[in-house]
């Protein structure tokens, strides 16, 4: 499961007193469900090349990292930012040292997860390449990926969810990350087309993906055994829902 530690939409996150960590670990382990992902806060931009939104950026995420790892969340998911018109060179090698101090910041366990973008508005992380040029860049044993299907298909990375492409784009971030460091799959459709570059989730079956494309997920044996988080609309418009997920149950279970 994956869930926000605090706000989304603002700095600052409130952190856990002693007796939430007691309270969630009793309730987790009562509902069975896991592994735990935590969301990092969507103002986030590590490749800004305004220096306070920068320096904000890291701060979030520190706070973001302390609450994964005080729960013993697997790692805090968030999106890599844009360059703004920065040098792209220079945003991801200033996106990899951001990582590592927030990693000096919070020791521990907790993975920091890079996630990859629709590509949207100079948005750095939507090829697998990118991505896996900024994780060499850090160097670190707890910086791993998750792919969100939406952004792959709207940024082009993959044309279409068929069994021939989906193989083919497993190699490629194999090629360029190593699949050992994806960690993560977010599990959306499509509400936009390919190569778009809009970040446009849908339920699974009602988009540009459609059913088809997530059978072949499901069929690959390397997508099929990752964490699978929904980020849908949900059919009643209030998030993930019993019946996206009721569809991939069964999806999983055709297979």
């Amino acid at each position: 499961m994956q869930f926000f530690g605090a706000s989304p939409r603002q700095w600052t996150a409130k952190q856990p007193t002693a007796s939430d960590i007691t309270l969630f670990a009793e309730a987790q382990k009562k509902s069975g469900l896991g592994p735990v992902f935590l969301h990092a806060a969507y103002l986030v931009n590590l490749g800004s090349p305004n220096p306070y939104l920068y320096e904000k950026s890291i701060q979030s995420l520190t706070d973001h990292l302390r609450i994964a790892e005080a729960i013993g969340a697997t790692g805090l998911i968030f999106h890599i930012g844009s360059a703004k018109g920065n040098d792209r060179k220079k945003s991801q090698a200033q996106v990899a040292v951001a990582m590592n101090q927030v990693l000096d910041n919070v020791p521990g366990k907790s993975f920091l997860i890079m996630e990859n973008a629709a590509g949207g508005g100079d948005k750095l992380g939507a090829t697998a390449e990118e991505i896996g040029t900024i994780f060499r860049m850090a160097k670190h044993k707890r910086v791993k990926v998750c792919i969100d299907t939406q952004h792959a298909f709207a940024a082009g990375a993959i044309s279409a969810y068929t069994k021939k492409e989906v193989t083919a784009f497993a190699k490629e971030l194999d090629t360029h990350i190593g699949f050992e460091h994806i960690v993560a799959l977010h599990l959306n459709d499509s509400k936009s087309e390919c190569g778009s570059h809009y970040d446009r989730h849908e339920n699974i079956g009602e988009g540009s993906i459609g059913k088809a494309g997530f059978v072949a997920l499901a069929e690959h044996k390397q997508f099929n055994t990752l964490p699978w988080l929904l980020e849908v609309p949900g059919f009643d418009e209030t998030g993930p829902d019993k019946k996206n997920v009721d569809i991939l149950k069964k999806i999983i279970a055709s297979v």
